[in-house]
């Protein structure tokens, strides 16, 4: 595989504004109810009055073992050699919902064409390393994509320049 493609998340920058899920409706036609990009889900931690709330904004992971592929009966889920994205054939599709249940993510949807989910927008043009809409959408610049390489890169400064802002955050309370 030339290179595998996929998302990074900085979950301190999502606002929950929901931008991503539209812009994946709107730019795939995708009617109500259903989303290639999954909801926004919210991940509350801690206690009164120190109660952090984390979203995180999920989509197909183009795993390296799809397991949705793997179960698929009718062949109708691949991942692409050159790009590592996995795709649906809905022509193929039979319906089985076989691939929802093995996929850990829940991410597989379903309507009268068969199961949809998220291709990276490479369905309407965006071209393997090109910006797909959600990403292009999101105003806090909290949802990326590229080589797993570079996501791995900007996962590690994101983590070191959040760790370096809450040491100076400390520092000044101290002083």
């Amino acid at each position: 595989m030339a290179a595998q493609y996929g998302f990074y998340m900085d979950t301190e920058r999502c606002i929950k504004c929901w931008a991503c899920e539209v812009a994946c409706k709107q730019w795939n036609g995708i009617e109500a109810g259903t989303i290639a990009r999954r909801k926004v889900h919210e991940v509350t931690s801690g206690t009164f009055p120190k109660v952090k709330r984390t979203f995180v904004s999920m989509s197909c992971m183009h795993c390296s073992e799809p397991a949705c592929a793997a179960v698929c009966p009718a062949g109708a889920i691949t991942k692409r050699a050159e790009d590592g994205i996995v795709v649906v054939d809905k022509e193929k599709c039979i319906g089985c919902r076989y691939c929802f249940f093995a996929c850990p993510f829940g991410v597989p949807q379903y309507n009268d064409q068969g199961m949809d989910k998220c291709d990276c927008c490479i369905g309407n043009g965006v071209k393997p390393g090109d910006t797909p809409h959600c990403v292009a959408t999101c105003p806090t610049k909290a949802l990326h994509f590229g080589t797993l390489d570079e996501m791995s890169d900007l996962a590690a400064e994101t983590k070191v320049a959040q760790i370096a802002n809450s040491e100076v955050g400390r520092a000044s309370i101290v002083s």
